[in-house]
């Protein structure tokens, strides 16, 4: 058996194209990062390569029969498969889900590996050129853009001491927030009333005030403001 240098130039292209996005991702403390996002592209590269290349399989036709293959069908595969890895990292904590970018990163990594696999250089190079951009370049722009930002506020309060909804309202009101949704949620013993907010406000997000007012309410067991960041 030969190995070509038309077989290994583009899989080495894929674990290069996939290693980049994998970094940016683990630098920012993604749950997919290096490893998977160069698994990801050099297993979509090495399939349609697999594909591409069908004249070399091991298989024997029926005698008088032509076979006509679709390579086009194993990259539908692969974008479908994908989405199950995709499905993986992607998770909801409270009000918020997370993952959402990373997910998206997964599948167009594994497009970049069908790209190389197919012998489309260029337009793999390309989009993951476009890819880090949109990754690493933009995410300091989409900071800077006027925008809305998303935090889930938990607030247990001891039993019979829990405010009513108008008070949570104006208290979040006090540091530029408006309150999307309201949960409430009683521990097994009723000795505590949990209350899980989605809240909305303008960027920056006023978490050091909205912490330091919740510290001065009576009867506030614990609480947690965490913004949300994906």
């Amino acid at each position: 058996m030969m190995i070509s240098w038309d077989l290994i130039l583009p899989v080495a292209a894929a674990m290069m194209a996939g290693g980049l996005v994998g970094i940016e991702r683990t630098y920012h403390g993604h749950p997919a990062g290096f490893r998977t996002h160069i698994l990801v592209c050099m297993t979509s590269c090495v399939l349609m390569l697999a594909a591409m290349h069908q004249a070399t399989w091991a298989f024997v036709a029926l005698p008088d029969q032509r076979l006509v293959i679709d390579p086009t069908r194993m990259s539908h595969g692969i974008l479908t498969g994908i989405g199950f890895l995709c499905a993986g990292v992607i998770f909801r904590e409270g009000f918020s889900v997370h993952g959402l970018t990373t997910a998206a990163s997964l599948w167009t990594t594994s497009a970049i590996g069908v790209m190389f696999g197919v012998g489309m250089w260029n337009l793999g190079l390309i989009a993951a050129g476009a890819t880090l951009l949109v990754l690493a370049i933009l995410r300091f722009l989409d900071a800077r853009l006027p925008h809305v930002g998303v935090m889930d506020v938990t607030l247990r309060w001891t039993r019979d001491t829990a405010p009513e909804e108008a008070t949570l309202h104006e208290l979040l009101a006090e540091n530029g927030l408006k309150s999307v949704r309201i949960g409430h949620v009683i521990s097994a013993d009723c000795q505590f009333h949990e209350h899980h907010i989605k809240a909305r406000g303008p960027m920056p997000l006023n978490v050091a005030g909205l912490s330091r007012r919740l510290g001065q309410q009576t009867g506030l067991a614990g609480f947690s403001v965490m913004p949300r960041d994906d």
